[in-house]
């Protein structure tokens, strides 16, 4: 819950540091810190000029605390839009705790989590998806991850869902307007018209919902499964990508038999790598468990690094493969160990299981051996285009599940408009489901005030009055 008045928090992370940043938001921020904060220029108001960074020290009860910098943000002018103090102090615990007390004990209020930046939603400093983009960026791990979350932040995305619901409020505003003057029989819109601007309203929220599959494994890392027959090289190939012994190999089949799984950035983009236990049929209970936790793995990855050799025959392969694949899943087949071939990797034997996999020859197939030296290349670039391939060409891209929900409640309703046309219903229950796909195209920004916006643009683009 918002507190009222004014705020306070440790801004850095809790435990032992160089520096620790507390931070104040609210009208007595400055007050209570003049109480405390002796600067080292003596006889003169250091804060009469906001934004500049003053040194001195921190003494509470005649004790002195600690030497500090302060830096004083005058609202609106600041993060929240109110007055806020930053104090950079040493990364002493004892010390932290110790301003902290002493400002609590003055009647400044602890803040509640994310209570700064909703005090910047409301003081309308940023909107809801700003807001949300700050956490995105404070969690991102990724260089892709960093620049989604900034354009975001920046108010790129936004911009893009204002005039989205722009658009549906002039689409709904015609619909008013032939209300209003139903009995004079007058059209504002031919339906053709209207069927072309929902059409294309309707691939821009398709097209931006697309982008949720990039942008949520951007945001979370993509999650590869790798998978085969056991004793294919399912471990080594892990220990290989990260250059440490992540698994234990051996010989012996049936050596891993819980999932192993880690991160690994490649291009500037992060990766979730899980090495499962082999694949088959098992009595003992326990590699049972690993095989029905390797496929339950599968189900939830983005690609699906499938290892062989070939002491399996293709179509055995193939009937495995296929009880892995759903719709999401992008696969890359991989023939292993090719250094004990001597035809190395065999295209003959990747002909016959792509046909009984029934499978484009654009499929990734790649020939690999961790033994040999900078082998991973071909796969990390098969990797990297696999992620690429997701990405909408519009720019923009959207990581969060709630923006993806918001979208699709908004196509939902405009389905309903256009079966509504087609079958010649009234304008006013047209207006209805409008309302509600401008509705939550609103809550992606925090704008809802769609009927104060539908009245606006109705008397700025048309005289109904004359």
């Amino acid at each position: 819950m918002l507190s009222e008045g004014t705020i306070i928090a440790l801004s850095t992370p809790q435990g032992n540091g160089a520096l620790g940043v507390i931070r104040l938001s609210g009208p007595l921020a400055l007050e209570k810190t003049k109480l405390f904060f002796h600067p080292k220029v003596k006889n003169t108001d250091v804060f009469a000029q906001p934004n500049r960074t003053h040194f001195g020290e921190f003494i509470s009860q005649q004790e002195l605390i600690d030497e500090v910098v302060v830096t004083f943000f005058k609202g609106p002018h600041s993060y929240t839009g109110e007055d806020i103090i930053e104090l950079s102090c040493h990364g002493s615990p004892f010390i932290i705790q110790k301003i902290m007390s002493t400002y609590l004990e003055a009647g400044i209020q602890p803040a509640q989590a994310g209570e700064f930046t909703l005090r910047a939603y409301l003081n309308k400093k940023i909107d809801l998806s700003q807001a949300e983009a700050v956490a995105d960026l404070i969690a991102s791990e990724s260089a892709e991850a960093h620049r989604i979350a900034i354009q975001q932040l920046r108010g790129g995305f936004s911009k893009g869902m204002e005039l989205l619901r722009q658009k549906l409020i002039e689409f709904k505003s015609l619909i008013e307007l032939e209300l209003d003057f139903s009995e004079e029989d007058v059209t504002f819109a031919e339906k053709v018209e209207l069927k072309k601007l929902l059409n294309e309203l309707e691939r821009e929220l398709l097209l931006l919902k697309s982008s949720f599959a990039y942008g949520n494994v951007i945001k979370k890392g993509v999650p590869i499964a790798i998978a085969g027959k056991p004793n294919v090289g399912k471990s080594s190939l892990l220990n290989a990508l990260f250059n440490e012994e992540k698994a234990i190999v051996s010989p012996i089949a049936g050596t891993t038999r819980d999932a192993i799984e880690d991160t690994l950035v490649i291009e500037n983009l992060l990766f979730r790598f899980i090495d499962t236990a082999g694949l088959r049929e098992t009595e003992d209970k326990i590699e049972s468990i690993g095989v029905a936790k390797a496929k339950e793995k599968v189900t939830k990855a983005q690609i699906l690094l499938y290892l062989y050799d070939k002491t399996t025959a293709p179509e055995l392969l193939a009937e495995e493969i296929k009880t892995l694949l759903h719709p999401n899943l992008k696969l890359i087949l991989i023939q292993n160990k090719i250094d004990l071939e001597t035809k190395g990797f065999d295209k003959d034997f990747q002909k016959i299981l792509l046909e009984k996999l029934s499978l484009k020859l654009e499929t990734p197939f790649l020939g690999l051996s961790t033994k040999v030296k900078d082998t991973l290349s071909p796969l990390k670039k098969a990797l990297l285009t696999a992620v690429q391939s997701m990405h909408n060409s519009n720019g923009i891209v959207i990581s969060n599940a709630r923006h993806y929900h918001a979208l699709s409640e908004a196509l939902d309703a405009l389905t309903q408009v256009k079966e509504g046309i087609d079958n010649e219903l009234p304008g006013d229950l047209l207006s209805i489901e409008l309302k509600e796909a401008i509705y939550h195209v609103g809550t992606i920004t925090g704008v809802i005030d769609h009927d104060h916006d539908i009245l606006g643009t109705i008397f700025s683009q048309f005289c109904i009055g004359k």
